[in-house]
């Protein structure tokens, strides 16, 4: 029998994923491949005919630029990294997006990731993201020891570290005022009455855990109140965790009056314990929740500005990148207290 005739249509030869080239351009334009460069990158001398014919060609073929060139002439990539501790923390969409806006402006593409508050994670995606030559790095470091990164930072990588200073290494960092916004909190608790406050907050290792504890100590010994061991819980923001140290707190022969709580995860978690308890318990957040003012009483809180956080951050790192910057800085952004009832309930005894 006579052998069936192969296939030949644009596809036959070619493998999944093969992306169309500048010569597959030029032949099925019919032009050479000078004129195909031409009007990729805008240059003049094409007529309007050859152009359409080109870009006909791109449009059919799904011809994208590849940029490997340019960066080599350039020797810059047009994008930069965010490392984040957890893409789904709604603390962290707003200064994503804020970062995200400055890097457009400068004509920059963002990649971010997370690191999951693992100091292993965050160092192999810094690493990565290096490798694959970003211009410069917006970090919000899970670790406490940075100096895998100083071969990146002499060969030029930009580096703005952001809620959370760097270890080990000098480098720019734009902070919020975690002590001053915590010992605010605390005193308005105080103000209205309380003397037994709970604070539940993250893991001791991170600096805005540490930060804000020792915003609420401060806060407690200036107005003269000693702190039993048992009115303090640190850890992982686990619900159950955070649900267990709620409980034990308000058990107690001498239970708080008030609780203040360390960030947003623990503050929704505690909400919740609340909610499930007759006795009215007074409560202070750090970091704004979304529909804080629907609940009643609506949620006062200690909030910062993620926006400015990433904002800043962002054009400090494009400062850099202009040469514009020589020493590193510490930039600390101010917090602000927003009343909504539940940090202004007297205490229930």
């Amino acid at each position: 029998m006579p052998e069936t005739p192969r296939r030949t249509d644009r596809l036959s030869g070619t493998r999944y994923g093969n992306r169309p080239t500048m010569k597959d351009v030029a032949a099925r334009a019919g032009v050479g491949l000078k004129t195909v460069s031409r009007v990729v990158n805008g240059e003049p001398g094409v007529t309007p005919e050859t152009e359409r014919r080109v870009q006909e060609a791109i449009d059919a073929l799904g011809f994208r630029r590849n940029d490997s060139a340019r960066v080599l002439r350039k020797g810059r990539t047009a994008s930069v990294g965010l490392v984040l501790e957890d893409l789904a923390d709604p603390f962290y969409g707003p200064l994503s997006r804020a970062v995200e806006e400055v890097a457009r402006a400068h004509g920059a593409l963002l990649i971010n990731g997370s690191s999951a508050e693992d100091p292993d994670r965050e160092r192999e995606l810094v690493l990565a993201l290096c490798a694959r030559r970003v211009d410069g790095l917006v970090v919000i470091p899970a670790g406490d020891d940075h100096r895998y990164l100083e071969p990146e930072l002499k060969a030029g990588v930009a580096t703005v570290f952001v809620d959370r200073p760097a270890g080990r290494i000098d480098a720019d960092v734009v902070l919020s005022d975690n002590f001053g916004g915590a010992r605010d909190g605390v005193a308005h608790l105080i103000a209205h009455g309380h003397r037994r406050i709970g604070f539940i907050g993250d893991m001791p290792r991170i600096h805005t855990a540490a930060e804000r504890l020792r915003g609420y100590r401060a806060a407690m010994e200036d107005a003269g109140i000693p702190v039993k061991d048992s009115w303090m819980s640190l850890g992982v923001t686990d619900p159950e965790r955070v649900r267990r140290a709620t409980e034990e707190m308000l058990s107690d022969p001498h239970p708080v009056t008030a609780v203040f709580t360390g960030n947003n995860r623990v503050t929704v978690t505690v909400i919740r314990v609340l909610a499930e308890h007759s006795r009215r318990v007074a409560l202070v957040g750090f970091d704004d929740i979304e529909l804080a003012e629907l609940l009643r009483p609506g949620l006062t809180v200690v909030a910062q500005d993620a926006t400015a956080l990433g904002r800043t951050a962002a054009e400090r790192l494009f400062r850099q990148l202009d040469g514009a910057l020589v020493a590193p800085e510490r930039i600390e952004l101010p917090t602000r207290l927003i009343t909504r009832g539940s940090g202004e309930l007297p205490p229930a005894d």
